[in-house]
Order: C-alpha cells, then structure tokens, then sequence
C-alpha cells in the first residue's frame, strides 16, 4: 500500500482521483518541488518550501497551507511510507475548470499532491563523473519558475540520454545557462564560478548549499557569465541538484575536461556536501 498527500490530506494512492481538467494536466499550470531525503529526514526542507510559495507567486496560485502544516504533513507522509533514502515529489496546480486559457474566474481552490519514492545516492557515479552534452537552450524565460512547464528540459534530458550522456549543459548562444534540471559550476585557476540568478536559471537549493559552503570554507568563488569556450577549457566542472549532489563533469561532447578525472575542488565539495547531510 502506497500513501500520498492529496488536497493536504494522507491517503492510499489507489483512492485518488484527478479531474480531466486539472489545468496541470492541460496546461502544465502549476508549479513544484523535489526534496532530498537522507535517514528519513527532509534536507533543505524550508528552502524548498519558500522557493514553492514564490514560485506559486510568481505565476498568481495562492496556496491555501502555512508553510510549517506543509512540512509536518511532508514529514509523516516519510515516517508512514518508512523512506530511508530517496525524494519526495510535491506539486500545485491551479485545480479543475472547464478548459480555457485565461484564469477561472470563480474560486477554484488549488490541487496538491505529493508523493515519496526511494532514491539511493548516485555514489558511483559521483565518484567515476560523467558526459554532457551541449544543447541550445529552447526553453520559455521564466526558467527561474518551478513549472510543471518542462517539455523543453526534457527534450534535452532526452537528446543527453540518446547520446549516451548524464545531462544536458544547455546554452543561449555562447553564453551557458544551466543543465536540463541541474545547476552548472566549472572551476578555473582554484576558482569556482556559476552563472548568476536571473530569469533564465533556476536558483536551485543544492546551489545554494554549494555556495554556502564555499563562503565557510575559504573556497574562492564568484556568480559570473561563462561561455562555451569557458567550459570546455575549464580545469573542473560540475552540475549540482537535488537529487545529484555534487556531480563531476569529465567529457562534455568529444572534449575531454582537463584530466578526465574529477578534480580537487569538486572532490572538496563533494565531502563537505556529505558532511552537511550526515552521510
């Protein structure tokens, strides 16, 4: 027996049913998360939240939770489904109307969902690295939205996994924006560089940590525009999310990065990272 959160309540799965309606499933209207879980605990678990309710903000949605009842409900729906390690999957949308572009013009209340899954840690990975593949970024610009809106990232998740690569390391022209649902970092002369937030990227929140730990730690790093030339003659690179942590980047298309090897700071994070989670 699986259990899920439907509408804020905890409930079997088999028991639930969605309108034809659903403007997420016509629409893609709606916005979500993904939230680590390591020993049965919520990583990250308040950044996630605020990033959903701006998120929902940005795109009109009210969500009728306070945030604290959100991550309790979270919380038990982990400890009744007895996860260990893996993911919770959360999502709103702007709830069942007959169909039609604009608004609903009357108080349709939101529909809520979450769902728990086991999700180990991509050890080997993280530790051998892997290819990217770049790919012009197709996606609309409100990247820095977490929509249900992602026929573009998958498209290139897709084209990546037909080419035999982990990710997609997508760019606008020359400039790099972000994987296809990952952050990217590369590292030039012991320094660490990212692409600022704006409205082409996600601000995701294994970012964040990373950032966080190169401020406690002495690692030098800066929010700056790279390009493709960048990355491909960087001395480090690495994507970053939720559910892939710290994740080396050895070859992007035939170029191998520096030794093919992953490198010192990326190594560096990804021990810091592991003793941020308790692993």
């Amino acid at each position: 027996m699986e259990n899920i959160i439907f509408n804020g309540e905890i409930i079997e799965r088999s028991k639930v049913n969605i309108d034809i309606e659903d403007r997420g499933y016509q629409f893609g209207d709606g916005v979500y998360e993904v939230i680590r879980v390591y020993s049965g605990k919520l990583f990250t678990k308040e950044e996630h939240i605020n990033r959903l309710y701006e998120s929902a903000e940005k795109i009109s949605i009210q969500i009728p939770y306070e945030k604290l009842e959100l991550i309790q409900t979270l919380e038990e729906l982990v400890q009744v489904n007895q996860l260990d390690t893996g993911i919770i999957y959360l999502q709103l949308t702007r709830g069942s109307f007959p169909r039609q572009h604009g608004f609903p013009k009357s108080d349709v209340p939101p529909v809520y969902v979450a769902y728990t899954r086991e999700m180990p840690i991509p050890k080997v990975s993280m530790d051998e690295g892997v290819k990217g593949l770049l790919i012009e970024d197709i996606r609309w610009l409100r990247c820095d939205i977490k929509s249900l809106n992602l026929l573009g990232n998958i498209l290139a998740k897709q084209k990546a996994a037909e080419s035999g690569c982990f990710e997609a390391i997508q760019h606008r022209g020359e400039e790099v924006t972000e994987g296809s649902s990952s952050n990217v970092f590369i590292v030039k002369d012991n320094c660490l560089i990212t692409r600022p937030v704006s409205n082409l990227i996600l601000n995701g929140i294994t970012r964040q940590v990373i950032i966080k730990l190169c401020q406690e730690n002495g690692i030098s790093f800066k929010e700056e525009i790279f390009t493709i030339d960048d990355l491909l003659e960087a001395d480090e690179v690495f994507i970053s999310s939720t559910t892939s942590e710290v994740m080396p980047i050895i070859q992007v298309n035939e170029k191998v990065i520096s030794t093919g090897k992953p490198g010192k700071i990326t190594r560096k994070l990804q021990q810091l990272f592991q003793q941020k989670i308790g692993m």
